[in-house]
């Protein structure tokens, strides 16, 4: 090897040890190089084409002119100097038993060209670490592809691992030629005679052809190890390859397995027993005696060294020829590293096997299809891209062949599908598998979100055709198992029909949604208030669904107050107060008639020539009438074109002139859009329409009552949408989502990993309150230290729902009306509640003396007595709103009758101790020690099982101790019960409310392992699926929070990662992970969190959580692009209206950049086209960058997309003028 000055060193002893073998393939040698500093040893891969015998060795030294000589291995100096040199011949090269044949060689360029020797393993003497990554040839042998066998497609010429110059000192190349010398000239062969005639040309005959002209090269790339080392050598490497004389001859460049395989093709196979004792047989051959061809790029060696040869060499400056061989090659394990070709074609023989194995595993086939995608990111070419997805297509068609019925699987295949196929295509063969899978919501659910956001094809009313084929799918489907339930023996409901009813309710979302966002907000209020009458109070009567729907239309067309009006009874106490009054008239009018008897005189007959005679008389008068008629209308017709013709002039606009009638004034467009905004805002309830015997009205208010006309819901609009719901859970979602949907407060009914609470989150358009709220808390926490906090908020992006006071008095109507059919249901009454406050807090400005939710909780208390958990929650709306003293007079009222209650009403008391001692918990900041009293005994008399009294002293150790006690069999109790897989709100209130007390009593440890516990009971799969148990955890990582200062913020932040791999969808652990990483840990590790969470479980909540951290600390514009890039180039969430909407404003108000907003705003119209408020975003916050005739064309397309537009922009004009 060369030192710093380009010169050849080696050492004496060290020179050469190794063993070159007979055998197909390479040989290994080691060599000692020394040098000023500690040596190294090198480890070469030599690759000829011949063999030689095993005791032949051979090495390099340093000449007195610099130039590399052959060293005979007898010398043992360690001086560098040499007792003996020779130079090898190639004459004695015929001894070999490959190199047998009466040819002649031509030259010795053509024996030695393309000799390669490639330098792989260098560590230094002493260095204690124990693997590297080293060169070619010693992976371990797999099965290859039959096509591999004989290929002859190899050229080392392509070798990306080596660039090749030619030689330019060809005299000195030729001068210096290493030959192998035979037996004969080592004096260690067998006494044989070397032949004449298998002698090489003389040197004369080689000069006739020149080395340099065969094409011989040198390698300049540099040893990534060595540079990697630090070692002190240049990065140059001679490359040569050496072929036998015989292969030379007949195979000319070909591979050994190539050669091999073509032998085997002459000869015969070789005999296994031969096979089983070559050296080499691994190299090419499989362990089933297979022959095969390995790629040759990028493969690597892994050699792990072991501690006993590390200390073996530190005891030498050089490593002695004496050292053994054998104790070298036990010392060191072989690993085989694939490179990336052989990984992914072993990967893929892998996944064959398996698919074979296992054909109906679901994981094993969407983890090939995976595995296509990871391969076609390897790949530049966009050919050989495509052709990875056709074998990805044809893989997932293989897999929907053995299993027809798995909806994941055919996904798969229909987004692959997606990104070949045309849009015709394609929704061909959506049809299709949905006409085979008639009953999955799934697949109905991905099939509506391609149909909207394909923008080309995209219109409001064929959007909705296929939202009324999908709910008319599935709601026969649920028919259809409702009656297998019905004739079936077990009572309980089928989870499979409870899911699929579940999965209807979700798809009737995402149509109100779709209405909303599209402008037809009265029909989305209008489809709520439908199907919620029509499911849940429709009347007790056996009617098929034909009958069903007629009688619910008499309903509809009736002016009986619906779902959330004033004075709204429900569609079944409404058809019987009809009933009644029908027959209360009845009963009147047989009474007038039976009242009314007796003779009225006499009367003239009515004669056929009188009939006749006025007959006459009436169609000559209605001639007359309607000639007077027609030519009345055809004068207004002629005035209102000469009026529409000034106006248009009054207004700037010439009809006759070129512009078409276009508004060139952006001004104008400003005020439209602000118009339309407002209207939108306001404009959200149905019109009831009017009795034809209404007064007659001014010209204006006519003007109106036509506005007023398009507002009106019919029947025929809301028919396809209505479907009936058996299960209660099915119900109870539906009015929960109803809540959520006009921005109420309502506690979560699902978990933040179910299906439909991830829906409702993607198809935001606004921030709700509540993401609103833990937004802010992280502005808080990162702007405390800056000097210059940032100015960018979420504030633009809010909804309004919860400022329209109209909307919260149409919730709390709404669900007033549906606790008759949910009755003591204290999440539905905390919403009735709440809507009530944010109501009155709406209607008047002025403070409040008293909660503005007492009359109605005490009107409701007034009609049910024995709801204790309303008494609850009306009691902390009362500590809420800072009313701490009545707030326990309620409690002590509710936990005083709770024993007189029956045994059912009785189970729910967990829930009022836990929510006293919480609001007492809260209240600790004004006065600890009070507080902190009033819990623990409110928790002692839970767990003691003591009737309960008011807090007068501190509790007594007996209590206490009874309390304990009985804390641990009631847990027992809960243990078991949740081992039978029950689990609800009263026993998560009753494990909440016994680590509290041993918060309070023992310390927080003895809390949190009473947590703890709690986990280890649920097995870890099922707890990431329900509500309550996300509740528990959110409850674990708040009493970690309250205790950061005993428990150290690194067992904090631990929890908090430990549950974000549990719920990776939860705002609140989104919200802790941000607020406790900015104290914890570095902003760069924190970053490499989400970064890593946004790739592996993605969500709109993680990405928008991500987005507020850059924003709020000033990150850098390019990676927060990166973030806005990289979720909006995700397939699934390029479909939020809120990140695009984010997107603008980051754009807008941060970087400042209104030539990227406007990209941005283009290409987030064109992936939600659906989405009104981000069209109007585009008039309203980038009206600096668009044109006139830009916004007038936008109009155009959102008129064409038929979105509902309530301003007409000649209003606006004639305002103006």
């Amino acid at each position: 090897m060369p030192d710093l000055d380009g010169n050849w060193q080696l050492g004496g002893l060290g020179s050469v040890i190794g063993k070159i073998s007979r055998g197909f393939g390479l040989c290994l040698v080691f060599a000692v190089v020394s040098k000023p500093s500690p040596s190294l040893f090198f480890l070469f891969f030599l690759k000829p084409k011949l063999t030689l015998e095993e005791k032949d060795l051979c090495g390099v030294l340093q000449n007195d002119k610099g130039k590399p000589v052959v060293e005979n291995q007898g010398s043992d100096s360690r001086d560098g100097t040499s007792d003996k040199s020779f130079t090898f011949s190639k004459e004695n090269l015929t001894d070999n038993v490959l190199s047998r044949t009466d040819e002649n060689v031509n030259s010795s360029t053509d024996l030695w060209k393309d000799c390669t020797v490639k330098t792989v393993f260098p560590f230094s003497k002493g260095d204690m670490s124990t693997s590297y990554n080293v060169g070619d040839g010693l992976s371990e042998s797999i099965d290859y592809p039959n096509e591999y066998w004989d290929s002859d497609e190899y050229d080392d010429d392509e070798d990306v691992g080596y660039m090749r110059q030619p030689i330019e000192d060809e005299a000195w190349f030729l001068a210096h030629e290493i030959d192998y010398p035979s037996d004969n000239e080592k004096g260690t062969g067998h006494g044989s005679v070397p032949d004449p005639q298998e002698r090489g040309p003389a040197k004369d005959e080689e000069d006739d052809q020149s080395f340099a002209e065969e094409d011989s090269y040198f390698s300049v790339h540099g040893s990534l190890i060595r540079l990697a080392l630090g070692t002190r050598y240049r990065c140059e490497v001679k490359i040569f390859k050496l072929y036998p004389c015989m292969m030379q001859v007949l195979f000319h460049n070909d591979s050994p397995a190539t050669l091999l395989a073509r032998v085997i093709g002459i000869i015969g196979p070789i005999d296994q027993s031969l096979l089983a004792k070559g050296r080499d047989t691994y190299k090419y051959f499989t362990k089933n005696h297979m022959l095969y061809e390995r790629n040759q790029k990028f493969l690597y060696v892994k050699i792990t060294l072991s501690r006993q040869l590390i200390r073996f060499c530190m005891g030498f400056d050089m490593l002695p020829i004496e050292a053994s061989f054998s104790l070298i090659a036990n010392a060191c394990v072989g690993e085989c590293v694939d490179s990336e070709t052989d990984g992914l074609g072993r990967e893929f023989g892998d996944f064959n096997k398996l698919t074979r194995e296992h054909p109906h595993d679901e994981n094993i086939w969407l983890a090939f299809a995976e595995f296509q995608d990871k391969v076609a990111r390897m790949q530049r070419q966009k050919g050989a891209r495509l052709q990875t997805l056709e074998k990805k297509i044809s893989i997932l068609e293989k897999a929907v062949e053995l299993n027809p019925d798995n909806e994941e699987i055919l996904l798969c295949l229909l987004k692959a599908y997606q990104m070949r196929d045309s849009s015709d295509v394609l929704f061909a063969r959506w049809e299709k598998i949905l006409l085979q899978h008639p009953g999955s919501y799934k697949l109905w659910r991905e099939f509506l979100l391609v149909v909207q956001r394909n923008f080309s094809r995209f219109k409001v009313s064929e959007v909705r055709k296929m939202y009324a084929h999908a709910i008319e799918a599935l709601s026969a489907s649920c028919r259809k198992h409702s009656r297998q339930v019905l004739q079936g023996d077990d009572p309980s409901p089928d989870p499979v029909f409870v899911q699929l009813e579940l999965g209807l309710v979700d798809v009737f979302l995402s149509l109100c949604r779709f209405e909303w966002q599209a402008g037809y907000r009265e029909l989305a209020t209008a489809l709520f208030q439908a199907e919620i009458e029509f499911s849940m109070f429709c009347p007790p009567l056996l009617l098929t669904e034909q009958s069903k729907h007629r009688l619910f239309e008499h309903f509809w067309n009736s002016n009986g107050a619906r779902v959330g009006e004033e004075g709204a009874l429900g569609w079944s106490t409404w058809l019987e107060k009809e009933e009644e009054t029908r027959q209360q008239a009845m009963n009147e009018e047989l009474s007038h008639e039976n009242e009314g008897g007796g003779w009225t005189g006499w009367s003239e007959p009515w004669s056929k020539d009188n009939e006749g005679l006025v007959n006459v008389e009436n169609e000559a008068n209605n001639v007359l009438v309607m000639g007077d008629n027609q030519d009345e209308e055809e004068h207004k017709e002629v005035e209102q074109e000469v009026d529409t013709e000034d106006l248009l002039k009054m207004i700037g606009l010439d009809i006759n002139a070129g512009d078409g009638g276009e508004v060139n004034d952006v001004s104008t467009w400003i005020k439209w859009s602000e118009e339309e905004s407002s209207r939108e805002c306001d404009q959200w309830r149905p019109v009831r329409r009017k009795s034809d015997t209404a007064s007659p009205a001014s010209e204006t208010n006519k003007t109106d009552d036509d506005e007023q006309l398009l507002r009106v819901v019919l029947y025929e609009d809301v028919n396809e949408y209505l479907f009936s719901l058996n299960t209660s859970e099915a119900r109870l979602s539906l009015l929960s989502q109803f809540v959520d949907f006009y921005g109420g407060k309502m506690s979560q009914l699902v978990c933040s990993n179910s299906p439909t609470w991830a829906d409702s989150i993607l198809s935001l358009e606004s921030m709700p309150d509540s993401m609103l709220e833990k937004l802010k808390s992280i502005h808080e926490v990162l702007t405390k230290t800056q000097n210059n906090p940032t100015g960018f908020s979420f504030e633009s992006l809010s909804g309004s729902f919860s400022r329209n006071a109209d909307i919260m008095k149409f919730i709390r109507n709404a669900v007033l009306l549906c606790l008759t059919v949910f009755p003591r249901n204290y999440m539905l009454e905390e919403a009735v509640l709440i809507s009530e406050e944010l109501y009155a807090t709406k209607m008047s400005s002025s403070n409040y003396k008293v909660t503005p939710c007492r009359a109605l909780a005490k009107s409701l208390l007034k009609s049910d007595r024995q709801d204790v958990l309303l008494c609850g929650v009306y009691a902390r709306r009362e500590a809420n709103y800072g009313n701490i003293d009545h707030a326990r007079k309620v409690f002590d009222m509710a936990l005083l009758s709770v024993e007189g209650l029956p045994v059912e009403l009785q189970s729910s008391a967990p829930l009022l101790y836990f929510w006293y001692a919480e609001v007492e918990i809260a209240n600790n900041s004004t006065d600890d020690s009070e507080s902190s009293s009033r819990a623990i005994h409110i928790l002692s008399c839970l767990g003691s099982g003591t009737k309960y009294n008011p807090f007068k002293s501190q509790t007594s150790s007996l209590l206490l101790l009874r309390a304990h006690q009985g804390f641990k069999e009631k847990l027992r109790t809960v243990w078991s019960s949740w081992f039978r897989g029950i689990i609800n709100d009263q026993s998560v209130a009753l494990i909440c409310s016994a680590a509290l007390f041993e918060e309070l009593t023992t310390g927080w440890d003895a809390g949190i392992e009473v947590l703890n516990q709690a986990f280890t009971m649920v097995l870890p799969e099922r707890r990431s699926h329900g509500y309550q148990l996300e509740f528990l955890f959110n409850y674990y990582i708040k009493m970690l929070q309250r205790h950061q200062k005993q428990s150290s913020l690194m067992k904090v932040w631990e929890s908090i990662l430990h549950g974000l791999q549990i719920y990776p969808f939860s705002p609140e652990l989104l919200k802790d992970v941000v607020k406790v990483g900015h104290y914890y840990t570095t902003s760069n590790k924190l970053r490499r969190i989400l970064d890593d969470y946004c790739y592996k479980k993605p969500s709109v909540v993680l990405w928008l959580f991500a987005l507020s951290y850059e924003m709020f600390r000033w990150g850098s514009h390019h990676r927060i692009r990166g973030l806005f890039e990289k979720a909006l180039g995700n397939d699934r969430f390029c479909s939020s209206v809120v990140l695009w909407r984010c997107y603008i404003v980051f754009e807008m108000e941060i970087a400042h950049d209104p030539s990227a907003a406007r990209r941005v705003f283009f290409r987030a119209i064109h992936a939600c086209p659906w989405s009104k408020r981000l069209w109007l975003d585009g008039f309203l916050k980038l009206n600096s960058v668009l044109t006139a005739k830009e916004l007038s064309d936008l109009q155009e397309v959102m008129r064409d997309k038929e979105l509902n537009l309530r301003t007409d922009i000649y209003e606006i004009l004639l305002q103006e003028s």
